[in-house]
């Protein structure tokens, strides 16, 4: 998997956060902590990024994404009780529209962290 390392290394940093916080926080705090956690890794990233989305080539809004990490990873955060479709939607929506080849959807909401890798199937790197 080519951004294999990368993510993991970018989960690693949210297993970290998540064993220890634990579950019940605002997203903002798990924001904040795995922005540090990301720091000690030496990962860089951009926080709330704003990125432009287009319909036909024309502006019609914008979206700040929660991370933009090593300027290729998309990370998306929640913190609720279970990650649904309409969250998965979501994540692969933002890949489509900033044209990136793969994400993450993290939550720290559960007892246990979840996370998502998700993908862009319409990206040049993922199709094979």
């Amino acid at each position: 998997m080519k951004y294999g390392d990368l993510t993991g290394r970018i989960i690693g940093c949210a297993m970290r956060v998540h064993s220890y916080l634990g579950s019940g926080f605002q997203e903002k705090i798990y924001q904040r902590a795995l922005g540090i956690e990301m720091g000690i890794d030496k990962l860089s990233y951009k926080e709330e990024m704003t990125m432009t989305i287009f319909y036909r080539d024309i502006k019609i809004g914008f979206r700040r994404v929660d991370f933009f990490v090593e300027n290729e990873i998309m990370v998306e955060l929640k913190a609720v009780s279970e990650l649904n479709d309409a969250h998965l939607a979501q994540a692969i929506n933002y890949l489509e529209a900033y044209k990136l080849p793969v994400g993450l959807l993290i939550n720290f909401g559960s007892r246990s962290l979840t996370f998502k890798r998700v993908y862009n199937t319409k990206h040049p790197d993922n199709k094979s």
